[in-house]
């Protein structure tokens, strides 16, 4: 059965020797009470943060029920076509183990990274599996598609996580049918099935009972030592950020200084990951002064930490300390993600107090208009968001672990199973890969401010329908009037970039940029030029429909960055000597990139 020698196990597939039989067989058992140590640690959670809500369920039953009462014949057909297929592959696999020479019928699979080994095409067993699996697959995205009667949420929701079943349910993802698991055990003498039994304990303990598959190696980075190392200091901190000045690495600067706030979901450095892959390195060396955000971790003490506590305690408190610090009266701004979403915020609550603090906004793959929320429609329904706002009650806290786990599961493929598999059953070390390092380096929410997020924006869309009342203000999109420009990204599936567009679109700002990334929701953006991997398209059609502006848009080879370079440098003043941020008082509090990034989720 085996297709290639790959880890040349100690023994050469031979038998293990009787006394490291017994060495494994203890290992085993060390391991199995760990495991139920560490099981044992787990809190309960609210059911329904772990499916829909029955509501889906009947739906879907009562529209099936009656679509079988008025066309009993389709649903026959369909289930004749499944057995007819079934049938046939039994019929083809017994034929392949007694009368082909053990060999597989031929044929043109189609490609799945799932299914790489060859196994899968010339073993009768394995075909066979594949072929089931393929076929069963099939007959549950058919029957879900030709539901009728559904509204369009609840059919969005069905097909999701109908998908999560088909893809839970390959094959691949169990040992006695994942031909590279079991050729890596027989080369390794089952030693990978005890590394990874151990690699199993290991993330579930790291998880207090909880699993979450670890993505990167995480003793391959340090923060602040190979990632998030560009120079700079911590020149503010109050409860809900730590301020960093990034040291210039020009002589002269733009005298109109620039901030960024990342989204606090997670860490701030995946804008300042290694140097040849740092957004926050590229901008200070284009010659300006970089302020960047650093958001705290919060624990259950943050429970009444809303929306408005980041605009009063994080954007407006940041701004007027950039401000202070440079002398300056007016600052750019880019907002990332939900940070480009309160961003918004601030500037309509600004422009409302007639302060005119900003002098222009950047916004990154940046939803201000909910309509279409994506992927994440599956989970903004009021079964998941209510059962979110029972667990921050208890909690005080929506913890790192549901974000993570969510998030993981829209691309379950590439983000739980395979890195499973290679991790508990090949008993393999993750990779040394920086960016899912920082994907696995989560944050929690404060309690109020998910809910607020959740309720206020997602559901309910306030900001751009009747306004959201922020300290005392009521907001709205309109409000928005300072010079913008906005990035999108084509296969975004966190903020899609036709809706980011649609909200960008209502501003009241008379200048509107657009510009349209290749790729998704980090590539996309963390996109450096030395690369030269993705490109971009812009237009000069107004910011109206999104469609006349695709229709109209140019493709540019390269980075979208030297292109906002230059729009935002049009906006940022003559250049002036530069100086260091250690330089003046108060004194730097500590240097790059500061304490609040090591904190790690409080569970």
């Amino acid at each position: 059965m085996t297709s290639g020698q790959k880890d040349g196990g100690k023994n050469g597939g031979a038998p293990a020797p009787s006394g490291e039989l017994s060495a494994n067989l203890q290992r085993v058992e060390q391991l199995s009470q760990r495991l139920i140590a560490a099981l044992s640690r787990r809190k309960p959670h609210n059911p329904a943060l772990e499916g829909p809500g029955q509501d889906l369920y009947l739906k879907t039953g009562a529209a099936m029920w009656a679509q079988m009462l008025s066309d009993p014949a389709r649903i026959y057909e369909q289930q004749i076509g499944y057995w007819t297929r079934t049938v046939a592959q039994f019929v083809e696999a017994q034929q392949a183990l007694t009368q082909d020479g053990f060999r597989a019928p031929e044929e043109d699979a189609p490609e799945d990274r799932r299914f790489a080994n060859p196994l899968w095409k010339t073993n009768p067993y394995f075909h066979y599996v594949r072929r089931q699996y393929e076929t069963n697959a099939e007959a549950l995205r058919q029957a879900v598609s030709g539901i009728e009667g559904l509204e369009e949420t609840d059919r969005r929701r069905l097909t999701h996580f109908t998908r999560q079943i088909i893809d839970l349910m390959s094959p691949t993802n169990f040992l006695g049918t994942n031909p590279d698991a079991l050729e890596r055990a027989a080369e390794t003498g089952g030693e990978s099935l005890i590394r990874g039994l151990e690699n199993l304990v290991r993330d579930i303990e790291a998880n207090d009972g909880d699993l979450l598959v670890s993505l990167a190696d995480r003793q391959a980075f340090k923060v602040g030592d190979n990632i998030a190392s560009t120079e700079g200091h911590v020149v503010f901190r109050n409860r809900m950020l730590e301020l960093i000045r990034y040291a210039p690495r020009t002589e002269t600067v733009h005298r109109v200084p620039l901030i960024i706030f990342p989204p606090w979901i997670n860490k701030f450095y995946i804008l300042d990951l290694r140097p040849e892959s740092s957004l926050v390195r590229w901008i200070v060396e284009q010659g300006y002064t970089l302020f960047v955000v650093s958001w705290v971790n919060p624990d259950e003490t943050y429970a009444d930490a809303g929306l408005e506590t980041y605009v009063e305690e994080g954007y407006l408190a940041a701004l007027d300390e950039v401000k202070r610090q440079t002398g300056e009266a007016q600052v750019n701004a880019v907002g990332y993600c939900i940070a480009g979403t309160v961003l918004a915020l601030t500037l309509a609550l600004l422009r409302r107090r007639g302060d005119k603090s900003v002098r222009s906004a950047t916004f990154l793959t940046t939803l201000t208009d909910f309509r279409d929320q994506g992927e994440f429609t599956v989970f903004l329904q009021n079964d998941f968001v209510d059962g979110i706002e029972a667990q921050v009650q208890a909690d005080g806290i929506l913890k790192a672990y549901f974000m993570s786990r969510t998030f993981s599961f829209l691309r379950a493929n590439d983000l739980v199973y395979a890195p499973a598999i290679r991790r508990y059953m090949l008993g393999e070390t993750p990779p040394a890969f920086d960016l899912l390092y920082w994907n696995g380096d989560g944050t929690n929410l404060p309690g109020r401010m998910a809910i607020d997020y959740l309720r206020g924006l997602c559901q309910q869309n306030r900001f751009a329908r009747e306004g959201l009342t922020i300290l005392g203000e009521r907001l709205s999109l309109r409000d928005v009037t300072v010079p913008v420009c906005a990035v999108a990204c084509e296969t975004d599936h966190i903020a899609p970039w036709m809706a980011s567009f649609d909200g960008i679109r209502q501003f009241g700002a008379r200048s509107k940029t657009f510009i349209l990334s290749q790729s998704g929701h980090i590539a996309g953006i963390i996109n450096p030029p030395s690369k030269g991997k993705y490109g971009h398209y812009t237009s000069d059609a107004p910011v109206r429909d999104a469609g006349d502006w695709r229709a109209g848009a140019a493709f540019h080879g390269g980075s979208w960055w030297p292109r906002w370079g230059a729009w935002l440098s049009r906006r940022s003043g003559r250049r002036i000597p530069a100086c260091d941020p250690g330089d003046y008082a108060p004194p730097s509090l500590c240097p790059a990139p500061g304490t609040y990034v090591h904190s790690g989720p409080k569970q």
